[in-house]
């Protein structure tokens, strides 16, 4: 299949754009995990997955499930440019009392979101059975989950881990958002989980390691996801905290501060400068 992968990166870029001025605007947010997922949401909804944005509910259609709830605003940026809904609204409604596009996915208020999130660990339970459910349908859909390296704390991963692989669902995909960093600090100074990628393979999972904002690798990762058969697969994506802004890049406060204006305004002048 050929990708145009130059368009991919500027698809990227101004999702970034749209993260960085909707949290800017509303002054709350969580900036650096919704960075460092951008060219995997990216991947999925303007390559990989199968969906209608005027018809969001349509049963045959590919499901994804953002297990990291607080990472809400790159899931709606990238919804709000697959049309599910106007861009207009990732300025107005975002983070306000009663409007579509809460602090946290909720899918009684947004098109497009499949679970409501944001308590840790639960995401990869809802898509087990969003994925053994699309197979008692006789459905082809395929289920995607992005789950992040400090959720891996959570045991109900694990446990619906350990239930994915004993229903040998082929057709979900995990997508670990290995970034190094949780709220306080490292992740393996909250709690080291050590090989990550021998317990998801322990757990009887098909697993694969990526350089997560390499599009290339995402994609062999997602044909590869595709073509295994009888086991779920985990995409264990290596990625920056605060991808793109190079001063927000590996840095701890970046997990839920708001930018000041002068960081606001050099950070969107580095990403304009970057998709050119």
């Amino acid at each position: 299949m050929s990708r145009d992968i130059k368009e991919l990166k500027t698809k990227a870029n101004m999702i970034r754009r749209d993260i960085l001025e909707m949290i800017y605007n509303i002054r709350s947010g969580h900036l650096g995990g919704s960075f460092s997922m951008v060219e995997l949401l990216t991947a999925l909804y303007f390559d990989e997955m199968h969906y209608d944005p005027e018809n969001p509910k349509a049963p045959e259609r590919d499901r994804f499930v953002l297990s990291k709830g607080h990472t809400a605003p790159a899931l709606y940026a990238a919804l709000a440019n697959a049309g599910f809904f106007p861009k207009e609204k990732l300025l107005t409604s975002f983070r306000r009392i009663d409007c579509m596009l809460q602090g946290h996915p909720d899918m009684r208020k947004t098109p497009g979101v499949e679970m409501t999130s944001g308590s840790l660990g639960i995401g990869l339970s809802a898509a087990g059975g969003m994925a053994l459910a699309c197979r008692l349908r006789g459905l082809k859909s395929r289920v995607y989950c992005m789950i992040g390296d400090g959720e891996l704390n959570e045991g109900q991963i694990w446990e619906a881990a350990a239930t994915a692989a004993h229903y040998c669902l082929d057709n979900l995909t995990a997508l670990i958002d290995v970034n190094g960093l949780q709220n306080d600090a490292e992740t393996k100074k909250v709690k080291n989980m050590l090989d990550i990628r021998k317990k998801w393979e322990a757990f009887g999972w098909n697993t694969t390691e990526i350089d997560g904002h390499d599009f290339d690798a995402i994609f062999s990762a997602l044909d590869a996801a595709r073509a295994c058969k009888g086991r779920p697969t985990a995409v264990i994506a290596h990625t920056v905290k605060g991808k793109g802004v190079s001063f927000m890049e590996n840095v701890v406060a970046f997990h839920g501060k708001t930018p000041t204006e002068d960081e606001y305004r050099d950070g969107m002048k580095e990403l304009k400068a970057a998709g050119l």
